[in-house]
């Protein structure tokens, strides 16, 4: 089945050039020196679209004007079609700041149109938009239903009765002719197709009649969808200097947004990305400041990447005001595909593990949270070494174990730090009580030079039926009456 949603942004020249416009403060965007976007308390002073600036002065010489820039409504348009591409890979942009989706093969996906609305809406709150949503079977009708308010529809014939009721002059190669209409009583768009097509296009031109056959679905529509490109790299001009590293935090989530959409088109998994908090420029220029993270598993969701940045970030000491954000995604491998297993894995899976290990070590550093390395000694207290959880260990070297024509001992579950020496009575090691030797003994003898050392080690078993870790140490050139040392190396689980 085939559907669209379309996206008008009614408030885009407002929320990209003064992103506070909504609250107390009258702010008024300028195009030719006429007044193109007001806020509610400018309006609320009579200030209104078409006048002119001294007029706007006379009414409200506090009013913040700001001069309108295409290009940067295009950035902050192309922007929105970046985060949407996680939806769906087919999204283009159309006329007066509307973006069309196809998004009929993703409904299974999102739960249906109900729920994948209300994340669309949420991701534009996100970037700091607001937008009027529609639905409807054609790309054309999906544009108008946005453009006059926002509407719903899934079947044909509910579209059709929905667009007959807008008014004649929403199409744009309408609105020339919207006197003329208003003259012959043509108030709807249900009374406009009634009209003689022929004299229609005589009076009107052709582009009217295909925008209303593609809204109707009469006629194909074909569009040029948005890309994303090979490398990611995105930026965010703040509207203020920022000397607060969590204020950066809703900034750097409208930059992973559009990461997550570039991902997702590019069928894609991230492992490091990089966040530069941009300082002051010119004279008093200051190198950015980098925030680095690296993951143990690659992602391709946002969610995982905010709670990063916000520990992160929580912890920054900024040398300097920032001024702007640029995001960028270093390293990315192909997305891999998702785990066929049929029942869930007890603990959560090996994804679940390695994002609360990141989690961890964003909020307390990765000199904190270690694992451990094995290293080729046989000494126990040497076969291992603490590095940081985020350093990569060789599968070869983590998977190594002992020739297969050794025996060993089972190891405990629990190594001291440092061997305890025990007591000795009757000729029997004493740990709270005499210690009774459960095992054949392992001798372990390794180490160079001054540092070798040659134990017999034992699994020995209390009066408790606790099992305990022990060895014998062997001395070297110690008189024949001299009873062996026992130390306490382990304790079983």
């Amino acid at each position: 089945m085939r559907l669209w949603i379309g996206l008008y942004l009614p408030q885009l020249p407002l929320e990209v050039f003064c992103p506070n416009w909504s609250s107390d403060s009258a702010s008024v965007v300028l195009e030719q020196e006429r007044v193109l976007a007001v806020s509610p308390a400018a309006q609320a002073a009579g200030v209104q679209a078409g006048m002119r600036r001294g007029g706007v002065l006379m009414l409200m010489p506090e009013a913040k004007l700001y001069e309108r820039t295409v290009e940067r409504e295009a950035e902050a348009l192309h922007a929105v079609a970046m985060a949407l591409l996680q939806y769906t890979p087919l999204v283009a942009q159309a006329e007066e700041s509307t973006l069309l989706i196809d998004i009929g093969a993703s409904l299974r996906l999102f739960g249906g149109i109900r729920a994948l609305c209300r994340r669309i809406r949420a991701n534009l709150r996100a970037l700091g938009f607001t937008a009027q949503l529609s639905c409807a079977p054609t790309a054309r009708g999906a544009w108008m239903l946005a453009r006059h308010g926002g509407a719903r529809t899934i079947k044909m014939a509910s579209l059709v009765h929905r667009l007959d009721r807008l008014p004649s002059a929403l199409p744009p190669p309408a609105r020339p002719f919207a006197a003329w209409f208003e003259g012959i009583g043509c108030f709807s768009l249900g009374d406009m197709r009634r009209l003689p097509r022929p004299g229609l296009q005589r009076r009107c031109g052709r582009p009217l009649l295909d925008i209303l056959d593609a809204a109707y679905g009469m006629t194909p529509e074909l569009f040029d969808w948005i890309e994303a490109p090979t490398t990611f790299s995105a930026k965010l001009e703040l509207f203020d200097r920022v000397e607060n590293a969590e204020a950066l935090l809703f900034g750097a989530h409208r930059l992973l947004l559009q990461l997550t959409g570039w991902l997702c088109a590019r069928q894609l998994a991230v492992e490091r990305i990089t966040l530069q908090l941009e300082h002051e420029r010119g004279r008093v220029a200051r190198a950015p400041t980098l925030i680095e993270i690296v993951l143990a598993e690659p992602t391709w969701r946002d969610e995982h990447l905010v709670r990063l940045l916000k520990e992160r970030l929580g912890k920054q000491v900024l040398a300097a005001p920032v001024i702007g954000l640029c995001l960028e995604a270093l390293q990315v491998q192909p997305m891999a595909p998702p785990s066929d297993s049929l029942f869930p894995e007890p603990g959560g899976s090996e994804q679940d593990q390695l994002r609360m290990l990141e989690l961890l070590v964003a909020r307390l550093g990765p000199e904190n949270v270690l694992q451990a390395a094995p290293q080729a000694d046989y000494r126990p207290e040497l076969a291992n070494v603490w590095v940081p959880v985020q350093q990569k260990i060789r599968a070869a070297v983590r998977d190594a174990q002992m020739p297969p024509d050794v025996l060993s001992l089972p190891r405990p579950s629990w190594l001291l730090a440092k061997p305890i020496a025990l007591l000795m009575r009757n000729h029997r090691p004493f740990y709270g009580s005499p210690l009774k030797m459960a095992s054949t003994p392992e001798r372990i003898e390794a180490g160079w030079w001054s540092q070798s050392q040659t134990r017999d080690y034992f699994i020995a078993e209390g009066e408790d039926h606790a099992h305990y870790w022990v060895y014998r140490e062997r001395i070297v050139g110690a008189q024949q009456d001299s009873e062996p040392r026992w130390f306490l190396h382990g304790l079983f689980g």
